[in-house]
């Protein structure tokens, strides 16, 4: 069999190629920019990718195209394959039909924390011996790859394989506008919270609850929905209908993180379920949402059989994600700290977080690229002074969005500081570190290579 992706170097889509390459699968697939991480990935499993979208690659003859939502009408080798009535699917589907069919799916859902939570549960699966198969939406340090597929069955999955998804509520493809996850027909679901983004497809926080209602839906009355207790809108979404049976975290009926301490080198908590203390847990990423990721990760796992105890020693190995709150580097004492926070939230709880772990003397200058599309539409600015205001100061890059950042970030007052030009806004960071503080750069791409830049900057200062 041969299948040709379109899309291919987006992180969900190049881990469907990674599963269907193990899978005995020959993989082709292009995407309008090739470049690494991901080609050098893709080249390492054998899958050639091509730049661009040109109709001529029809000529590869696959049999089916496996497309990923980055694709429009009006794409040259969609409008080809559609004028000549060739077989398409959409990533999420061909992953059910094909990879998650008769394995015990544990799907990881919720506007924040899904990555770190799906890592989580798949590291503890790992430690409790399950070789579980996933595909997460980043790199857990442990794995050093985002997908791969499920080991021997599972006695305590029903006799299955598992798998742990990180389950988007993206829409599907153009031509499938239901959300990701609805596809996977998971037996565990993590619910973690749930906020109004992706403001370009859904028009309000009603819409995205509807299609977690479907989700829940999928989901059979001999599985288990783990809920965040305290999220009012997960709360309106069951409200809706549950057929299956019910945990939850952050409560003091279910699984609850008490007596926690945080030092600069761990984030130390008693995981309690039901009032019964069952163990002390350290993690090495601070703050309340990572206690919050570990407690759903366990209770996750507990649904296949592996206990507390089990748990909490496997997460005290966790070496955490990439690009959450990751050290790019320290030049004269001043830290360059990378972290994919892009919405109002993530953004407060990752700054809350790095608080936690250095302390109210250490200052954190935080810098911030509105990248989104959420965010360059503009719909939840009115948020954003009150998620910066835990940093000491504040660089916010306005190139790239269409609304004023400094007018709708002006209660920061002196605080703020807002550059079109990303050369400037590194001069301007530079200029205000000193030794001690932490540069927190927040951002769901690259943004122009800024942490090397700073590092650059930064020694070049220290020369002179």
């Amino acid at each position: 069999m041969h299948i040709h992706i379109l899309g291919i170097c987006g992180t969900f889509m190049g881990g469907v190629a990674a599963l269907a390459r193990a899978s005995g699968i020959r993989v082709t697939g292009c995407d309008a920019n090739v470049y690494p991480p991901m080609s050098e990935q893709l080249a390492a499993l054998g899958i050639e990718a091509i730049e661009g979208y040109g109709a001529e690659q029809r000529a590869l003859r696959p049999d089916a195209y496996v497309v990923g939502n980055v694709v429009t009408r009006g794409n040259a080798l969609m409008e080809a394959i559609l004028d000549a009535g060739e077989r398409y699917v959409s990533g999420p589907q061909w992953l059910a039909e094909n990879v998650l069919g008769g394995l015990h799916v544990l799907a990881v859902a919720g506007t924040h924390g899904k990555t770190t939570t799906a890592s989580m549960l798949a590291w503890i699966l790992e430690q409790a011996g399950v070789q579980p198969g996933f595909l997460i939406g980043g790199v857990a340090r442990d794995f050093g790859v985002s997908a791969r597929p499920a080991g021997a069955p599972c006695a305590a999955a029903g006799g299955r394989g598992v798998f742990v998804i990180e389950a988007d509520e993206y829409d599907t493809a153009f031509f499938d506008k239901r959300s990701k996850f609805v596809h996977y027909r998971p037996r565990t679901v993590v619910l973690n919270n749930l906020e109004f983004d992706h403001a370009d497809i859904f028009p309000d926080l009603g819409a995205i609850e509807t299609q977690f209602h479907h989700l829940v839906r999928t989901v059979p009355g001999s599985g288990r929905v783990i809920v965040n207790a305290g999220d009012a809108a997960l709360a309106r979404v069951l409200a809706r209908g549950l057929w299956s049976e019910r945990d939850e975290f952050d409560s003091a009926e279910g699984w609850a993180a008490v007596d926690h301490e945080q030092t600069p080198a761990a984030n130390a908590f008693t995981v309690r379920r039901a009032g019964r203390a069952l163990g002390r847990c350290s993690l090495q990423m601070p703050g309340a949402h990572s206690r919050s990721n570990a407690l759903a990760a366990i209770a996750a796992a507990a649904h296949v059989g592996v206990s507390a105890a089990v748990s909490i020693e496997a997460l005290a190995r966790f070496g955490g994600v990439a690009r959450r709150l990751e050290s790019r580097g320290v030049v004269r004492g001043v830290e360059v700290i990378d972290d994919f926070a892009h919405h109002p939230s993530a953004i407060a709880s990752t700054i809350d977080g790095l608080r936690d772990r250095i302390g109210a003397a250490g200052r954190i200058l935080a810098v911030l690229e509105p990248r989104s599309n959420t965010m360059k539409l503009g719909v939840i600015k009115a948020r954003l002074p009150e998620s910066l205001r835990g940093a000491d100061r504040a660089f916010v890059y306005s190139g790239g969005v269409s609304w004023d950042v400094a007018q709708a970030l002006a209660p920061l007052g002196a605080r703020l500081t807002c550059e079109g030009d990303l050369d400037r806004l590194v001069g301007a960071i530079v200029a205000e570190a000193r030794d001690g503080d932490r540069i927190l750069v927040m951002s769901n791409g690259g943004f122009g290579g800024i942490h090397q830049r700073l590092l650059a900057a930064l020694d070049a200062r220290r020369s002179t």
